[in-house]
């Protein structure tokens, strides 16, 4: 009988290694399987989803356009004091090359191209009457290959310049130094010298800027402003939206009804596009300009940040307050949970 069992025990246990793995099959022929979904990282899994969100967009009042300018190497140049700058160097064939290739077929599909991979929507529109320049472009020389655009940060936070640019630099040879601030900035950096083109959005500051002679047309264009992308500002806030602005009847009474309950409002405060569009759809009871003199009855609710887009974005995330973003940073902010490099 112990002979018996012992024998039985044996039996099972060789049978075990069979039966055990792979539901009976052999190691030769396994069942073939579809491709599983790629899981998240650590770093993916613990970051929190962000609660900030787009409640009111579309509105006539919310567009907003992208130029191009090319610094007159003969402009009359100041410091931030306003004092004559001389020996100022524009690298002219460098901006050229530049601004000519971002208005090719090539830069411009680039452009309206990006994002819908990664957003599934795109983040850049082109211009009906957008320029498209034909123009050969040149290849770098020792003497033109660095170039120094000055932007905003909204357009380098969307991550647009990151994406276009490379694919400029490998085919031609040059490397592009961007410096990106609120467009007041921006522009000021061009003003002193430090930028042989600019990629900006705010109309009336572009005007004045060519206004003072800082920019010059191009050959192969009739304008100095090359006004030829936009996209939409966006109202964002808490899901919670306790102003109720996802349900007003325009952008200006959404503004209105945050106002009149001083909710709290993160601002960018920095004279930038986005800035200047924002105190332009405020009550004009209330005031509110682009200077920090002039919301100082409102602290209670509106921070005067003078901060670029992602900072002011991770503000209103961590104080669940309401914002004006363009929509592209927004985005990319809330695709990268709250994390903006």
């Amino acid at each position: 009988m112990k002979k018996s069992l012992a024998l039985l025990l044996s039996l099972s246990l060789l049978v075990l290694p069979l039966t055990g793995c792979g539901g009976g099959q052999t190691a030769a022929s396994p069942t073939p399987s579809a491709p599983s979904a790629p899981s998240e990282t650590p770093e993916q899994s613990e970051a929190p989803a962000v609660d900030l969100t787009i409640l009111y967009e579309a509105d006539d009042d919310m567009i907003n356009n992208y130029s191009l300018l090319a610094v007159n190497p003969d402009a009359p140049f100041v410091d931030a004091d306003g004092n004559a700058v001389s020996d100022v160097y524009v690298n002219t064939e460098g901006a050229a090359a530049l601004i000519n290739w971002m208005l090719s077929e090539e830069g411009e599909q680039a452009a309206a191209d990006y994002g819908y991979a990664d957003y599934g929507e795109y983040l850049f529109y082109l211009k009906d009457d957008a320029p498209v320049s034909t123009a050969e472009i040149p290849q770098a020389t020792e003497e033109t290959k660095v170039i120094r655009m000055s932007t905003t940060t909204s357009v380098n936070d969307s991550g647009l310049l990151g994406y276009l640019l490379p694919l400029f630099e490998e085919k031609y040879g040059y490397t592009v130094e961007v410096t990106s601030a609120g467009t007041g900035k921006a522009i000021a950096n061009a003003q002193s010298g430090n930028a042989d083109l600019l990629l900006v959005h705010s109309k009336s500051q572009e005007e004045e800027f060519v206004a003072a002679g800082f920019s010059y047309v191009l050959p192969g264009f009739e304008s100095e402003r090359l006004t030829y992308m936009y996209n939409y500002f966006v109202l964002c806030g808490p899901s919670a939206d306790p102003a109720g602005v996802k349900d007003a009847t325009s952008v200006k009474d959404a503004f209105a009804a945050i106002a009149e309950g001083e909710y709290p409002f993160v601002s960018r405060g920095d004279k930038s596009g986005t800035h200047t569009k924002e105190v332009s759809l405020w009550p004009e009871e209330l005031g509110i300009t682009d200077e920090a003199e002039s919301v100082e009855a409102y602290t209670d609710w509106y921070t005067y940040s003078n901060a670029g887009m992602g900072v002011c974005l991770t503000m209103a995330e961590e104080t669940g307050s309401y914002i004006l973003s363009d929509k592209a940073t927004f985005l990319t902010f809330q695709s990268n949970r709250g994390v903006m490099e």
